[in-house]
């Protein structure tokens, strides 16, 4: 009973860790509205459904996350928890979820895209509200209640609704700041800002900033540009031209007048500027007046008319091109023929040289008489002069002289001939003409004192050339010619061939021709023949022709190998073969040693053969080859009979001999003149007649 108490003790805890069981079925995140207009609030509800195995309290700890980040944390018994974010911005768009831990066990909902419209109005401010022309306007626009990246958009709002239009990005900032010119013209600035953004959530533009006014102060009166002069102005007559201008404060002002591009007068620190001069055909035209402070500039024009006193005076000569010695004549005359001091004038120098003092003017010219010639008139201080006419002396050309550039008269086929001629007197623009034969080549202008270069392609092959020049200016005179020049042409050696005879081989010891031609090239030509790998020829010699014949005698072993050759001549181009293989093969002397020898081994191996072919054939007849006659063959059978025991104990066999040194020798190991001999005995002593009553011991005594 005890133990069965003590048992249900022990189960209690158990049985209550098993009352208290719990799971989470789900998590789920919620909005009123996915879009949320900027400036409302966006209000987040995590709410959980949890099964438990009882009716218990549990803690829920709630968190919210944005974009993965987390935002908000709280706890609670409640089933779901609120977050709340008001006012909410462009920068609130994103991905929200929460979790839900309870026991130890926990959960995630689902993604909720939340993304907030529009962008909240900038603010615009001005560093200063009043400036003045010249200066610049400093804006600062921001968008304190949203985060970077932007693009400020800044506009300048004129008169007649025209935008002027700054922008500017900012990455890390939620403000920018630009800077705007006060153009002349300018009194009251309008500016307004707009800030957009563009991330991955998308693209927003807030509405308009707040217009902002900028004052501008005029520092000074738009500039005022009169005339002193009298109404119609002549020539001779004095100009007084004046700029005036009102200044607001003590301003470093700047007053220029200018008469087209050129400034005429100018002054700093004054309200007014006058030019005074007399007045000339010269000062017809537009004037300006322009006053600056900093930036600031205005300005004003006026145009002036000044008539003509008298009319500029006209410079007449005889002649414009003149040769030495010839006689020049000028006349100067003025239209409406006033009276005025005349006088003509030389230049240069710069200034002049006076001539005469009078209307007309003859001289005699020389060379140093070239130059430009004026006639200057003067009525009431107002001075007038003519065109300037300018009159060339021409001094006759000398002969000129030809020469090549290089200082050499020959010249390689295909290349460029470069030829200089110059005289070295007469008065430019001198022309050279260049001649080949009778054939003229190029004319040349030079307009200094200097020689004239010529180029001429050698395209043809021709030994000799004869060139020329002529030389010749606008003088009078006929044309000068240089001497003749010849030209030698030397063309390049082409198309080598290299070959031998005999062809490719020669025999050891003897002698061979190498036979080296070029297809064409001036003479002489220099051939050279080498060993390849060597660097010395063998053969070097100048000839008058286009070919060279070279032999090599006594030709062996050691000269085999490859071969080429090698011409040149006074074109500085060397060409070179083909290689051309020589070999060496036997003499015939030795072909025919070698042949005979061949043939008396052949005869001696076939006689071996053929004396061991019959000895063997021998070997295997006997009977046959002891039998002469029928008569003969009896006898022999019966000696036979008598001593056959006899021969057999001294005749071992048909393939050994007796010898007196080797009593026992094989046959096929005596094959000498000695074994033909006792075979050819042996076969004697069997062909004759035996007697029966001779001692057997003869008989092989003889044998």
């Amino acid at each position: 009973m005890y133990f069965a108490v003590l048992m249900i003790l022990l189960h209690c805890p158990s049985l209550k860790a098993q009352d208290n069981v719990i799971t989470i079925n789900k998590v789920e995140l919620t909005v009123p509205s996915p879009k949320v207009k900027n400036g409302k609030s966006i209000e987040l509800t995590c709410i959980v459904d949890i099964s438990k195995s009882a009716s218990f309290q549990i803690q829920h700890a709630f968190s919210f996350y944005k974009d993965d980040s987390p935002l908000y944390n709280t706890t609670s018994e409640q089933d779901r928890a609120r977050y709340k974010i008001f006012p909410a911005r462009f920068a609130d768009s994103g991905s929200y979820k929460c979790s839900v831990e309870a026991s130890g066990k926990s959960k995630s909902s689902n993604d909720l895209v939340v993304q907030v419209k529009g962008l909240s109005q900038p603010k615009l401010t001005a560093l200063k509200t009043e400036v003045t022309e010249g200066e610049v306007v400093t804006l600062r626009c921001e968008e304190p209640e949203e985060k970077p990246p932007f693009i400020f958009l800044f506009n300048k709002i004129s008169p007649n609704q025209q935008l002027q239009a700054k922008k500017k990005q900012e990455l890390k900032e939620n403000f920018a700041s630009v800077d705007f010119p006060v153009e002349e013209g300018d009194r009251i600035l309008r500016f307004h800002c707009i800030v957009t953004v563009n991330s991955a959530v998308g693209f927003e533009k807030s509405e308009a900033s707040n217009i902002t006014l900028v004052t501008v102060v005029e520092p000074f009166s738009h500039p005022k540009l009169t005339s002193k002069s009298p109404w119609n102005v002549t020539e001779g007559d004095r100009i007084d031209i004046v700029c005036t201008t009102i200044l607001a404060r003590k301003y470093e002002i700047e007053i220029l007048i200018q008469k087209d591009r050129r400034i005429l007068n100018s002054t700093r620190g004054q309200n007014s500027l006058t030019y005074s001069a007399i007045a000339t055909m010269e000062d017809n035209g537009n004037y300006t007046c322009k006053v600056e402070l900093g930036r600031v500039s205005k300005t004003t024009s006026m145009n002036l008319v000044v008539e003509e006193l008298f009319a500029k005076p006209i410079l007449t000569p005889s002649l414009t091109d003149l040769d030495e010695n010839q006689r020049l004549s000028l006349w100067c005359h003025i239209n409406g023929s006033p009276k005025a001091n005349v006088s003509i004038i030389k230049r240069p120098p710069k200034n002049g040289t006076l001539l005469k003092t009078s209307s007309n003017f003859t001289i005699q010219v020389q060379v140093n008489d070239t130059g430009s010639y004026v006639c200057r008139a003067e009525i009431k201080g107002i001075i007038k002069e003519s065109n300037p006419v300018q009159i060339t002396v021409y001094a006759p050309v000398s002969e000129p002289v030809l020469s090549v550039a290089n200082l050499s008269t020959e010249m390689v086929l295909g290349e460029t001939l470069m030829l200089r001629c110059q005289s070295m007197s007469g008065t430019p623009p001198i022309n050279y003409t260049l001649f080949r034969g009778n054939r003229l080549i190029h004319t040349i202008t030079v307009f200094n004192n200097t020689y004239a270069e010529f180029r001429d392609k050698q395209t043809k092959l021709n030994n000799l050339r004869e060139y020329r020049c002529e030389a010749s200016n606008r003088h009078a005179y006929a044309k000068r010619s240089s001497y003749k020049m010849n030209i030698t042409v030397i063309a390049p050696v082409r198309n080598i061939s290299f070959g031998s005879l005999p062809h490719g081989e020669v025999e050891d010891g003897g002698n061979i021709n190498f036979l080296c031609i070029v297809g064409e090239g001036s003479l002489p030509i220099n051939f050279r023949i080498f060993k390849e790998n060597d660097q010395k020829p063998l053969f070097n010699e100048s000839k008058m022709e286009t070919r060279v014949l070279w032999q090599k005698e006594s030709f062996s072993k050691q000269d085999a190998g490859k071969y080429f050759c090698e011409a040149s001549n006074r074109a500085r181009a060397t060409v070179r073969s083909n290689l051309l293989t020589v070999k060496v093969i036997l003499a015939s002397w030795q072909k025919g040693f070698i042949a005979l020898f061949v043939l008396a081994v052949i005869a001696i191996a076939a006689s071996g053969f053929w004396w061991y072919w019959h000895k063997k054939e021998k070997g295997k007849h006997p009977s046959m080859e002891m039998s002469g006659s029928t008569a003969a063959t009896n006898s022999t059978s019966e000696k036979q009979a008598s001593g056959q025991n006899h021969y057999t104990e001294f005749y071992p066999g048909p393939g050994y001999i007796e010898d007196s040194e080797n009593p026992v020798k094989s046959a096929d190991e005596n094959k000498g003149p000695d074994h033909e001999s006792a075979e050819v005995e042996y076969t004697e002593v069997e062909v004759s007649t035996p007697d029966p009553y001779k001692d057997s011991g003869e008989n092989r005594h003889s044998v």
